[in-house]
Parts: C-alpha cells; structure tokens; sequence
C-alpha cells in the first residue's frame, strides 16, 4: 500500500540546515559558507537539507576550463527517515539550483571511503565517475574536532575565498592518513556533458 507524501522543497535558514547536517549527517558538520541551502520537508515536516557550495577546494572548476562560478560543488545530503527516494530529492534541489545560479555548467561530489562510502546514490542517478583524488591527511585539534588538510595551517591562519580565518596549527593536531576520495561529475549542460564524458570510469563497487 503506497504512502501518500506532501513533498515540498525550499530554501532554509542556516540554523536549520546545521541542524540537519548536525544530527542526520555522518560528518556531523555543516561545511563553510558560501552555499545554497535547500530545505527538504514531507507532509510539513522538516526532513533534511541539500547544500550546494563551494567545498574545500578553491580550484574545483579549473580542471574543467570553467570560471569559478560555473562550478559548484554538491557538499551534504542530510537527511533524517524519509519516504521520496533519494534520486527525487536530488533532482528537484538541482532545479532550485540552477534557477538561483543560472551560470552553473558543472557539479562536483565526493564519496568517502574512508567512511565506507562508494557513491551508490550518484551511480543511481547517473553522474560520471572520475577516479579517486590523491591520497591525503585529515587532522585532529586537541579538543577531538576532525579537519580537513585545507583548514590547517603552520601559522594558525588561513586565507579562504578572499578572507583571513584563524586556523588550527599542524602542530597542534594529530595527523590521521586517509584514501582518496571517490570523485562524481554532473554536467548541468549538454556541452558540458560532451566535455566530461571522455573521463568517465567505471563505478567503483561497495566494498
């Protein structure tokens, strides 16, 4: 017997998609600004959040030959039990994406291995699968908190998107090892999707 759902997505304030990333994510964070947050709701009830931003990586459109807002990266999926596949969600928050940033050409997602993830859901949904990135480090404050190699920095400052951030020290941390990440292409034009496709690979399998 099939469930009826009221599923309705918009944008959502900061506090709530915090929320979300906070208590259905595994990264337990929610990443840094700038970004678009699309709020997911079904039958009235706030379920999650689709963030779309920049991500970690300042050069994320360059090895594609696009200006830096005609990429964008898709940075969390949280969600808490819901009804609406997956795949749904993803394709509705991409029309709200594309309407807000009509310049967009390409989106850009990662799946973690080091968190037993393979990137079912964007092999679902037909994104094109590149390799894995370089094998990297994730760092540990003395306060437990995990971050990301581009987040720390020798002299406990940072420069991103223009702005000056305090930054813990390499010193200060514990350097933990990790795998390569799985990366996932989704051409949101069709030039784009003939530029891409020369680098698909075959999908990786879930370990």
């Amino acid at each position: 017997m099939s469930v009826k759902v009221d599923l309705k997505l918009d944008w959502c304030s900061h506090e709530a998609a915090k929320y979300a990333c906070v208590h259905w994510h595994y990264s337990k964070s929610i990443p840094p600004a700038p970004y678009n947050l699309v709020g997911v709701w079904e039958n009235s009830k706030f379920i999650g959040v689709v963030i779309f931003g920049r991500g970690a990586n300042n050069n994320l459109a360059k090895p594609y030959g696009l200006k830096i807002e005609e990429a964008c990266e898709l940075t969390r999926i949280a969600l808490t039990k819901h009804i609406t596949p997956v795949s749904r969600i993803m394709a509705i928050a991409f029309k709200f994406l594309k309407k807000q940033s009509p310049l967009l050409k390409l989106c850009v997602s990662y799946a973690d291995p080091n968190n037993g993830h393979h990137g079912g859901i964007y092999q679902a949904t037909n994104w094109i699968y590149t390799g894995k990135t370089p094998k990297d480090y994730q760092y540990k404050d003395r306060n437990g908190r995990i971050w990301h190699s581009r987040q720390v920095s020798a002299s406990g400052f940072k420069k991103e998107f223009g702005e000056v951030r305090k930054a813990p020290k390499f010193s200060d941390c514990e350097r933990i090892p990790l795998e390569g990440k799985h990366r996932y292409l989704m051409p949101l034009t069709e030039e784009m999707r003939e530029k891409v496709l020369p680098l698909a690979k075959p999908y990786p399998k879930r370990v």
